[in-house]
């Protein structure tokens, strides 16, 4: 690879390092044609793009990066594979999920919405991460509650006056 070639790889991560606020790392060393081929579509139907990156160019993608990896470039050792996603637990699902079969991917270390996790052991943290819609869903959720106890107080209540205060000082 030619240092101009190097330099655009670099350039190209970089952008995409911009574009993305969920980035995990994690070793795939190992797998044979089949199971990598497996992976790829758990990826694939989990809208996770799956890339093997060479680590001296990732860290230095990184370095050029605005944001703060942390701890992040310690582990780019061995071999290193790059799986982003919009849903902030995306990648983490489907590791968990494949390590059923298999004992790897192994997580090296992720960076999720600015928060940096190192480790395989990070990775029951990240599976439980909501992704934007289900807190939305929740938010509404409780928001809904409270409203449709008041509604059907006040319609237990009867349609009389007395009937609705003597509900609403009840609650």
């Amino acid at each position: 690879m030619t240092r101009e070639e190097k330099s655009q790889v670099i350039q190209d991560l970089t952008a995409q390092l911009a574009d993305t606020s969920t980035i995990y790392l994690a070793d795939i060393s190992g797998l044979d044609a089949t199971t990598t081929s497996n992976l790829r579509r758990a990826c694939f139907k989990a809208n996770v793009q799956l890339a093997v990156v060479k680590n001296t160019l990732l860290s230095k993608a990184m370095e050029a990066s605005d944001k703060d990896f942390g701890e992040l470039p310690d582990v780019l050792k061995g071999n290193t594979s790059m799986l982003i996603a919009e849903a902030a637990n995306a990648p983490a699902k489907v590791i968990k999920e494949f390590r059923k079969k298999s004992d790897k991917p192994l997580l090296k270390g992720a960076y999720v919405e600015e928060a940096v996790y190192v480790g395989d052991d990070q990775l029951d943290a990240l599976v439980n991460i909501k992704s934007r819609e289900e807190l939305i869903g929740d938010i509404i959720t409780l928001l809904q509650s409270p409203a449709k106890n008041v509604v059907s107080a006040l319609q237990s209540g009867g349609g009389k006056l007395s009937g609705i205060l003597q509900t609403l000082s009840e609650r």
